[in-house]
């Protein structure tokens, strides 16, 4: 690369909600913005969570200067444990951002950590990169979008944004230093696209508040109030309502157990240890005098909120009298989990508050409105969206040209797609790899499509296992052979498809020692091969057929 070339590689979180991660690059070297993850959905069993695809990085790892963080959300900053393994590099980040990071860090051993904090409006230099921070409100504190200084001109990640003018911290969007970047003159904005469907603007944070007192005055026993557990100002209003009405704060979910006292720790949340009931004491309290924060909102299986629904919870029961908060909206991919709650929940008796059919959540990412405000601002030559589903970067794009910016200057990638921009010109080249890495019990699996197909055909079709016995001298059938089902047909209602099942395979081995087959995985393939065309012929459907060949 010259000096005067500028790359931007995006190696997560387009075409997609989660895993943000993009690589800029001079002849200097090259910075991250984010580190983020994504959560398993349907197509991905068993799974725990994906990570962006790091091969691009070990290729340049020689080039790689740091990492700068937007917020702290694990769409944002969950990569990073991983990374970090891999990467002896300083991360960038404001005072909560890094406090929720080192605590990450250190669930995964990782006691060491370059962690450098930063503040809005501060300026850094990072290898040949000028950063300059600026403050966004999200739903999370010490949200900034990152100025970059590069050889090619200046660039702008929004990082996750809305304009609130009415904050819970009381800080809005500095709206004058995002006016002063575009005063300077921006080259290229990468923009969070998450609600570029989304006509107007997104209510602000506050309007939240007037739903909570309505629920906190009607309620006259337990309020359990279920939350992202990194959405310190939705928490913080709930400690809020709770003061105001003479109720004690119960915490239950690992993660959220964690940021309450990160957030406690770091003044980020006013609540005294005198209003904290333990866990262990929750149901010593008066119902009419506690209100319990918690994790489940994404109707995650494991979370308090989930195992309190399906009444597996050690301590906590629901039952009539409670009342519920769901202060979130469901993930894509989630309102399936989220309604299976809800359901069990309300089968309990409780009293379930939940968005859209109440105010109990407002969006942290801006809508079209507030986009166009910040297109205004910062007045940028060339747009690319980021952060969301090809629709939303599309309805993005579609307001960028309504603003004004011209159709060729607005550029639609896919994770791997590389920009490339040079005396004020900006074009596509090549893409780079950026699938995705896996992370199966806590350990990155093999990324292989073919392992994903069959835990999906599992899932969906079952198992068939066959076991046959055969003479090691001739490769002969020595009695017929046994057949197990997992997850395909009930042995007892299967209308004689495993004693066809049974004669099928029998065939097959006979042909095969007729012809003396004896390597047993040729005997294997015939058998699958046979087995899986008389299933589908059969039942239409195709389960792994697991052929065991046994010599005796």
């Amino acid at each position: 690369m010259d000096k005067k070339t500028l790359q931007v590689v995006p190696l997560g979180g387009l075409g997609e909600i989660g895993k943000n991660m993009t690589a800029v690059r001079q002849e200097s070297g090259i910075i991250l913005v984010d580190a983020g993850m994504a959560f398993p959905d349907e197509e991905t069993p068993g799974i725990d969570l994906i990570l962006p695809d790091f091969t691009y990085l070990r290729e340049h790892q020689d080039e790689l200067k740091g990492i700068v963080l937007t917020h702290g959300h694990e769409d944002h900053v969950g990569a990073l444990p991983y990374l970090l393994r891999e990467f002896n590099v300083p991360v960038y980040g404001t005072k909560l951002t890094l406090g929720l990071v080192r605590s990450k860090l250190q669930e995964f051993g990782i006691k060491r950590g370059d962690l450098r904090e930063i503040k809005a409006g501060d300026t850094q230099n990072l290898g040949g990169f000028g950063l300059e921070f600026v403050h966004v409100n999200h739903s999370i504190p010490d949200a900034v979008a990152v100025a970059i200084r590069t050889n090619a001109g200046l660039i702008v990640f929004s990082g996750d944004y809305k304009i609130d003018l009415t904050p819970i911290d009381g800080r809005p969007t500095d709206l004058g230093h995002l006016a002063a970047l575009g005063a300077e003159g921006v080259l290229a904005f990468f923009g969070d696209s998450t609600n570029a469907e989304r006509p107007g603007y997104v209510p602000s944070e506050k309007t939240v508040e007037a739903t909570f007192e309505k629920i906190f005055e009607k309620a006259t026993g337990r309020i359990i109030v279920a939350s992202f557990a990194s959405h310190i100002h939705r928490i913080s209003q709930v400690v809020e309502a709770a003061k105001k009405h003479d109720r004690l704060v119960g915490v239950a979910g690992r993660s959220m157990v964690r940021n309450v006292g990160i957030a406690r720790e770091l003044g980020y949340l006013d609540l005294p240890s005198s209003m904290i009931v333990e866990q262990r004491d929750m149901g010593r309290v008066p119902d009419r005098d506690i209100a319990i924060l918690m994790t489940g909102s994404q109707g995650e299986p494991l979370a308090a909120l989930s195992r309190i629904a399906a009444g597996t919870h050690r301590s906590i029961e629901v039952g009539p009298g409670d009342t519920v908060v769901i202060a979130a909206h469901p993930i894509p991919g989630n309102e399936r989990g989220v309604a299976r709650t809800i359901n069990n929940l309300m089968q309990r008796g409780a009293d379930v508050h939940y968005s859209p059919l109440e105010a109990v959540h407002v969006s942290g990412h801006g809508a079209q409105e507030e986009q166009k405000l910040v297109l205004a601002l910062l007045k940028p030559k060339f747009l690319v969206p980021v952060h969301g589903e090809f629709r939303m970067l599309r309805h993005h794009a579609s307001t960028a040209e309504a603003m004004g910016i011209p159709k060729e200057n607005v550029f639609i990638l896919e994770n791997g797609g590389r920009m490339e921009f040079k005396d004020g010109k900006a074009r596509r080249i090549d893409n780079v790899a950026a699938g995705m890495f896996l992370v199966d019990a806590g350990a990155i699996a093999d990324t292989s499509e073919a392992i994903m197909r069959e835990r999906q055909q599992l899932s969906g079709d079952g198992m068939f296992v066959v076991v046959a016995r055969i003479s090691a001298q001739d490769g002969k059938l020595l009695g017929p052979p046994d057949v197990i089902s997992r997850g395909f047909v009930d042995p007892q209602a299967s209308n004689g498809l495993v004693d066809e099942s049974i004669a099928t395979v029998t065939r097959t081995l006979e042909r095969t020692a007729r012809k003396r087959v004896t390597d047993r995985d040729e005997l294997k393939k015939e058998i699958r091969k046979d087995l899986s065309g008389f299933l589908s012929q059969k039942t239409r459907k195709r389960p792994i057929v697991l052929p065991l060949v046994v010599e005796v």
